[in-house]
């Protein structure tokens, strides 16, 4: 017992005499991620890789539908936020349990253009890489409003269902099948879950009294869109004009 108190002792005291160790200088160098690493991959492994690459690709190129007209990502108004809004409002009006006003998506949440011909899984991948879910948010007339004046600020976002007119960056009209918002009613909008917590900006969205989760990826939304329709196809038709 003597000799393990004596061990434990000598260690203390020689844990105490160690000097503090302190960084007297660094350095860092920059690594580009390009085909200068070919040269120390892992070739074994990406043998290994290539049959379910292969596979994978073949899936992803499988046909789902056919794009008649390039659909471009841009402000004010464009045919791809016009698109991806219309084909969210749709879908959420065949799963929601209750009526759906209008559908919102952010134009950062458009991650390509896509080019007149066929439209395949990959290019709903490429346009939509993440896994956000549909969401049905209840908001107040006035917190849409706010809503509006928002995409006003920025420009031009996307949405379906409701037209905004905006001049020197103030929202001069903004209508839902064809009549004013009123502040006092309740609206429902489909969204993202990501753009109901208020991201990119999207504040009012996080105002909502109520909210119904589909459990459903957006990006499943689109393709099963796509199947239904067959043709993707989108115009501008004025729902956000800035005079």
């Amino acid at each position: 017992m003597k000799k393990i108190v004596l061990y434990v002792f000598v260690l203390l005291v020689f844990a105490a005499c160690q000097h503090p160790r302190i960084v007297i200088s660094k350095s860092s160098k920059i690594h580009m991620i390009d085909s200068s690493l070919d040269e120390v991959a892992d070739k074994e492994y990406m043998e290994y890789l290539a049959p379910i690459k292969a596979d994978l690709e073949e899936q992803l190129n499988v046909k789902i539908g056919y794009a008649p007209e390039d659909l471009k990502v841009h402000q004010p108004e464009c045919t791809m936020l016009n698109w991806a809004t219309d084909a969210l409002l749709a879908m959420a009006r065949q799963y929601s349990p209750e009526p759906v006003d209008i559908a919102v998506v952010n134009i950062g949440g458009m991650r390509c253009n896509w080019g007149k011909g066929n439209i395949t899984f990959k290019h709903v991948f490429e346009l939509m890489p993440f896994d956000n879910e549909l969401v049905v948010l209840t908001l107040s007339g006035q917190d849409l409003l706010e809503l509006c004046q928002v995409f006003a600020k920025i420009g031009g976002e996307g949405a379906a269902g409701m037209r905004i007119k905006v001049s020197n960056g103030v929202v001069t009209e903004a209508t839902i099948n064809g009549e004013a918002i009123d502040p006092t009613k309740q609206y429902t909008v489909a969204t993202s879950d990501y753009l109901s917590q208020g991201n990119d900006g999207m504040l009012p969205l996080a105002k909502y009294t109520h909210m119904w989760k589909s459990e459903q990826k957006i990006r499943d939304l689109y393709i099963e869109y796509i199947q239904q329709k067959g043709v993707v196809e989108s115009q501008i038709d004025g729902r956000f004009v800035i005079e």
